[in-house]
């Protein structure tokens, strides 16, 4: 099933933008009065005739809406703080879309060693992995801010940090807060450090604002592996 990408979906009529007219007719042959899929990136699917096969703006009628199609029951935001090497950290952002999340919030420690982040180059491999994973919604990348702002401003209804070392609040398995959090439709939060975790200041903010430090196993990880580690302990929690 291949999926295409529009912005401009309206008075059931649908018009994809130059690069994804390029792949419908180029890559993918199709040509007028062809049926095609389309994600809205707000999760909806539609179903779409092809009426004009412009390789510059190819413009369909609309058929069926599928709305919440690939959906997850759950919100949940990855609270992440960059990584030295930007690659490591766009493969959590793509591994993580595919197995379901809402919002990427790039947070700056302390002790983070890259304190710049330009999310243009991240959105394009959110909505390539979305597509891909055929998920109707793209994840949406927050602009960045400081460990402390995000934990004084986070209103989700669970929100966990997962930390290094041990506080005066003991660290709990990650599966265990996910079992006693209730039903699904749960907001959730999930702050992860940088590659020299955060600092005890940081910690000790996110346990007086209501985070519950979590561990994910005896490994130690990486950045970019405990996010998509937590990701998935999400996903497996609500989905299987």
């Amino acid at each position: 099933m291949e999926v295409f990408f529009s912005r401009d979906i309206r008075f059931g009529r649908c018009t994809l933008d130059e690069g994804e007219s390029a792949h419908c007719l180029r890559v993918m042959r199709h040509r007028q009065g062809d049926e095609i899929f389309v994600i809205d990136g707000e999760g909806t699917l539609y179903t779409c005739r092809i009426e004009d096969a412009s390789p510059h703006a190819v413009e369909a009628v609309v058929l069926k809406e599928e709305p919440d199609w690939g959906a997850h029951p759950y919100f949940l935001q990855m609270a992440v703080c960059p990584t030295k090497n930007s690659d490591r950290y766009e493969w959590f952002a793509e591994k993580a879309t595919e197995l379901g999340l809402d919002v990427i919030v790039p947070v700056i420690g302390e002790r983070s060693e890259r304190r710049v982040f330009k999310p243009e180059r991240l959105e394009r491999i959110l909505l390539s992995a979305s597509k891909q994973s055929l998920k109707g919604a793209v994840p949406f990348v927050a602009a960045p801010v400081s460990v402390k702002d995000f934990i004084l401003s986070c209103d989700a209804s669970l929100k966990m940090i997962c930390c290094c070392f041990e506080g005066e609040t003991p660290r709990r398995p990650v599966s265990d807060v996910l079992r006693e959090s209730g039903t699904p439709g749960t907001s959730i939060a999930i702050l992860i450090g940088p590659e020299g975790d955060f600092s005890r200041q940081e910690a000790a903010l996110a346990l007086e604002n209501g985070f519950v430090p979590v561990h994910l196993g005896p490994s130690r990880l990486r950045t970019e592996t405990a996010a998509l580690t937590a990701v998935e302990a999400v996903y497996l929690h609500y989905c299987l």
